[in-house]
């Protein structure tokens, strides 16, 4: 993001660590904007964008090993205040002279941190907390200037300072809940330390992104593909409100969606935002292309060829159109290395529009590529989009295909749909729905023997996925009420002809996937 558009700013220098993105949401829920940047930032790069404050991310490595990553030690002499947690703290020990070792067993869990000398760190934190500790090294001597100012039963050092210049580093890890006051220290590091006043507000992001929109493209025309999940739903609002008549929307409808959620769509973007809105009609075309195929990543295949072909053709139909609006997050860009000063280097397309041919040689507009989904979830609302779509749950790019294992039929979809419609109004109704990160059915090529009234029966059975995680890379299955379970199994199989039988899976991730397929 540039500074236009905010001047207090934090830079996470990332060393391969599972909660760098943790690290940044913490920052930005103090209303201070930050970025993740590659661990080896040059110094010199770090002076022309200009932070208030750098964070050293903690990492897998021991700072001594062969090609571990390395920071560029001219960063502790620019005078901007640095706070090193874990392995970032290990960087600035080794880089300045001290030395880390590895202890006799790795740390992992609960420890008691007590203060032992006062600090700007400290303010309004209980002389004695518990914090997380997750490492296998630790400091073996100090550089010369720093002094420890917290320790635990079996680190001297789990936090340490210089006494006259802003090197603050801690062992553990006050990014995570279980640091039960980890985010009053990194409020205080980025208040008391960097100076940072909290000015970073969605509603300045919104309004300086929508002129960023204008000035971009001018007289010219924005396509942007609809799916009805939040990402694209957001970037139309936001797209409708910078320039209004000149946005054209495109739903491919390939009839894989959730019940009603084609009409949903249309409904918000044609009466409430009024926009040019395309619907591509493509179910016959979809299930014509998926007959026979039961493999997974053939369907996956299959279905985003085909979404490609119709999203193409449409596109065409469009003139003076030379911008594409993409619902790329900051996640994506983070993993992708889209930032040039990002871990990698290649850009990852968004899956509605990855892989689009090259003649339709489109100008990408991603302007929620700075905003984590919490945020983006936010902006939805303040934008005026309706609250059920801005909180839906997640949707895979491939829909109802991959939720109906083995062949796709349109008689399967139609079972499917309506048991999943049942699923998610029963969560609603029962306050589930944002308990949970993802509830969805998925119907199985499993038939078997049930008894309806006199008579019996061989239909199928539909499995109930409910799951609750912070960030979908591990996952935990939701403890759904059983009353409520119960509900939705006996509508499912009262209301709906061709399910006798619904299980409820119990398997986290690892070493299960959400998904099915």
């Amino acid at each position: 993001m540039s500074s236009k558009i905010t001047q207090e700013k934090i830079l996470i220098l990332d060393f391969g660590s599972q909660y760098a993105q943790l690290i940044a949401r913490r920052v930005r829920e103090q209303n201070v904007y930050c970025e993740i940047v590659r661990h080896n930032i040059t110094a010199s790069r770090i002076r022309e964008l200009a932070p208030m404050g750098l964070i050293l991310s903690g990492g897998p490595c021991s700072v001594y090993e062969k090609d571990a990553p390395q920071c560029d030690p001219e960063i502790f002499q620019l005078g901007i205040p640095v706070l090193g947690i874990c392995y970032g703290v290990h960087q600035m020990i080794h880089h300045l002279g001290g030395s880390v070792q590895s202890v006799a067993s790795r740390e992992y869990g609960h420890a008691l941190l007590t203060q032992i000398e006062a600090n700007p760190l400290w303010e309004c934190v209980s002389p004695t907390t518990s914090v997380w500790m997750s490492h296998g090294d630790q400091a073996a001597q100090l550089p010369e200037g720093f002094v420890a100012i917290g320790k635990t039963d079996t680190c001297d050092a789990a936090a340490i300072a210089h006494i006259s210049r802003p090197l603050f580093g801690l062992q553990f890890h006050p990014e995570v809940t279980h640091s039960v006051e980890g985010t009053q220290m990194l409020r205080n590091f980025l208040r008391n330390v960097c100076g940072c006043h909290g000015t970073w507000k969605l509603e300045d992001f919104a309004r300086m992104m929508k002129e960023s929109i204008r000035e971009k493209v001018g007289n010219g025309r924005v396509l942007c593909g609809l799916s009805g999940g939040v990402d694209s739903s957001v970037v139309a609002a936001l797209l409708s409100e910078a320039i209004g008549d000149q946005l054209s929307c495109i739903l491919v409808d390939n009839g894989l969606l959730r019940k009603n959620e084609a009409q949903q769509v249309i409904e918000v973007f044609s009466n409430h935002f009024r926009t040019d809105l395309h619907v591509v009609e493509a179910q016959r075309l979809f299930l014509e292309n998926l007959a026979g195929i039961s493999e997974p990543q053939e369907k996956r295949r299959r279905i985003g060829h085909t979404f490609i072909d119709c999203f193409a053709a449409e596109a065409k139909k469009v003139e003076n159109a030379s911008f594409l609006a993409q619902g790329t997050l900051y996640p994506d860009v983070i993993e992708s290395g889209g930032s040039p000063d990002g871990p990698a280097a290649t850009i990852k397309l968004h899956h509605n529009v990855g892989g689009l041919p090259d003649d339709l040689q489109f100008e990408l507009i991603e302007p929620l590529r700075d905003l984590f989904k919490d945020e983006v979830r936010r902006l939805g609302l303040q934008l005026g989009l309706p609250e059920e779509m801005v909180w839906r749950h997640p949707f895979p790019g491939p829909g109802l295909a991959v939720r109906c294992l083995g062949e796709v039929t349109e008689e399967k979809l139609n079972v499917l749909r309506e048991a999943d419609a049942i699923v998610l109004e029963e969560l609603r109704n029962a306050g589930w729905y944002r308990k949970t990160s993802q509830t969805f059915a998925v119907l199985l090529p499993v038939q078997s023997v049930g008894v309806m009234g006199d008579a019996r029966t061989y239909e199928n059975a539909l499995a109930i996925r409910s799951v609750c995680t912070e960030d979908f890379m591990t996952a935990d299955w939701s403890r759904l009420p059983y009353d409520l379970l119960a509900r939705m199994s006996t509508r499912i199989i009262n209301e709906i002809k061709g399910i006798n039988r619904v299980v409820y899976d119990i398997s986290s991730k690892p070493p299960a996937t959400i998904e099915w397929e």
